[in-house]
C-alpha cells in the first residue's frame, strides 16, 4: 500500500499559488528570496528517495514547462522519473512522462492507486485536489513549508466550505531564511 503526502509551499496567510493567472495574481515566484540550501535539502527528504506524483491538470502543465529540461539535481532527476498521475478530462494531451491519467472518478482513483504497490504518492500544488484528499480521508501526511510573509491574495490551501479537520503534530524544523517545514498527520473531522 502507498501513502499519500501533500507539500505545499503555503504563505503565512494560507496562499500556495506561485504564478500568474487569468485572475491577475501578482506574486509570481513569491518564495524565491526565501530559498536556501538547507532549505532544499529539507525539500528534498521531506520528498524521500523515490516518489510518484499525484497532479492536477493545471500543475502538471505547469511544471511540464519547466522539470522535463531542468538541469540535473537529486530533486530534479526525481521529478522527471516519478511517475505523474494526473486528474484530467484530457488524459491524450499529457506529454511529460511517465504518466497515466486518473480517471473521471477522483476519489476512487486515488483509492486504486493507495491500494497499488510502488512508491508513495506526493501531490504538490493542485489546490483543488488537496481539500477532496483530506475530506475523503485520503492523504496520510501533511507537510507545509510555511514562508514568512502574507500575500494577501491568491488561491489557498483549502477551498471554502472544507470540512473542518484536525491534525496531529509529527514534527517541525526551521531554515536560516525563516521557512518552517512543519508536518502533520490527519486524524479526521473536528
Amino acid at each position: 500500500m502507498r501513502k499519500l503526502k501533500i507539500i505545499e509551499h503555503i504563505s503565512l496567510d494560507g496562499v500556495i499559488q506561485h504564478s500568474e493567472d487569468e485572475n491577475g495574481f501578482p506574486y509570481s515566484g513569491w518564495n524565491m528570496p526565501y530559498r536556501t540550501p538547507a532549505g532544499r535539502e529539507a525539500l528534498l527528504a521531506a520528498h524521500t528517495e523515490s516518489f510518484d506524483l499525484l497532479l492536477g491538470r493545471h500543475t502538471y502543465d505547469l511544471w511540464s514547462e519547466y522539470w522535463p529540461d531542468a538541469p540535473s539535481d537529486p530533486f530534479a532527476d526525481r521529478l522527471k522519473t516519478a511517475t505523474k498521475f494526473v486528474v484530467t478530462h484530457r488524459p491524450e494531451s499529457l506529454n511529460w512522462g511517465p504518466f497515466e491519467g486518473v480517471g473521471p472518478d477522483v476519489v476512487e482513483g486515488v483509492r486504486r492507486l493507495k491500494a497499488q504497490d510502488g512508491p508513495d504518492l506526493i501531490l504538490s500544488g493542485s489546490s483543488t485536489l488537496t481539500s477532496t484528499l483530506l475530506e475523503n480521508g485520503l492523504a496520510d501526511e501533511v507537510v507545509l513549508a510555511v514562508y514568512p510573509l502574507l500575500l494577501g491574495t491568491g488561491k489557498r490551501f483549502f477551498a471554502e466550505g472544507t470540512p473542518a479537520q484536525t491534525l496531529d503534530f509529527v514534527g517541525s524544523t526551521t531554515t536560516p531564511s525563516g521557512v518552517q517545514l512543519t508536518t502533520y498527520r490527519p486524524t479526521g473531522r473536528i
